[in-house]
């Protein structure tokens, strides 16, 4: 058995795997998003360069539940611990919306850690940055609040990814087996939305000193492109994709351009 990290004050056990080989790679997921988020198709194009840690943030998925509010920080200490269980004296660190939050913290505490950084679909806090408009946060919130799962996962479906996507109908079935086989935890998503309401790095993120890419599809709901290019221009040493025509979960609609750009940036870095 793998050692089990735990979630610093919450005492609570992580849940995390590894596979593939190559150059160490940690992925951080995002709000509600379990280690299954990150689909096969995405993980099976890194795994031929990447040794892959992937891991289940605190109160989601296998992890152990938790019942007290937590930071971004908080999660940036729970990727640590998991990259110290899996004995990454260092990684290429990819955070995607909470996750990437998550990074940006990972990155600005232990600068030492990382060998380079992506972050996607994200977003910095603070003056000129913006989460999902009303009018589409609205249906999201009332079948959140239905307790509905099939309503929820509709809903969810519509906000993260793009029409293009959605008009093959054959994407919805892969979609909701994916979140039925691992279902989010709904007290633990409120105290997420609590742990992003509290997220401002933008001070702070011209220190982060790792090669950083910054992607970002242009049909985002849950967190407009304008926020990937705020992040671009406050970070040194960042580059920007911007990928047109695509919705919040670029990986899971592009999962071979997505992976490309993540191998040529890590091992060019």
């Amino acid at each position: 058995m793998p050692a089990v990290p735990t979630a610093g004050d919450a005492g609570a056990e992580l849940y995390w795997e590894r596979s593939g080989a190559g150059e160490p790679l940690l992925l951080i997921q995002g709000m509600s998003g379990t280690h299954l988020t990150w689909g096969e198709p995405f993980l099976s194009r890194l795994r031929p360069d990447f040794d892959c840690v992937i891991f289940d943030n605190r109160g989601i998925g296998n992890s152990d539940e938790v019942g007290a509010p937590f930071t971004i920080a908080d999660l940036a200490a729970d990727a640590l611990a998991v990259m110290d269980a899996a004995g990454l004296e260092t990684a290429h660190v990819v955070g995607i919306s909470m996750g990437g939050m998550t990074a940006q913290e990972l990155a600005l505490a232990h600068p030492e850690r990382l060998r380079s950084l992506t972050l996607g679909c994200t977003y910095p806090g603070g003056p000129g940055s913006s989460l999902i408009a009303p009018e589409d946060a609205g249906p999201l919130l009332e079948a959140m609040g239905s307790a509905n799962l099939d309503l929820m996962l509709e809903a969810m479906y519509a906000v993260n990814l793009s029409p293009t996507f959605r008009a093959d109908e054959s994407h919805f079935a892969d979609f909701t087996a994916m979140a039925k086989a691992l279902p989010a935890r709904q007290r633990t998503v409120q105290l997420q939305v609590g742990a992003v309401g509290g997220h401002d790095t933008q001070a702070r993120l011209a220190e982060i000193t790792a090669p950083t890419l910054v992607i970002h599809g242009t049909e985002d709901k849950m967190i407009p492109v304008a926020n990937g290019k705020l992040i671009t221009s406050l970070i040194s040493d960042a580059h920007l994709e911007i990928l047109e025509g695509v919705g919040h979960m670029f990986w899971w609609e592009q999962p071979d351009r997505s992976a490309e750009l993540l191998r040529a940036h890590a091992l060019g870095a």
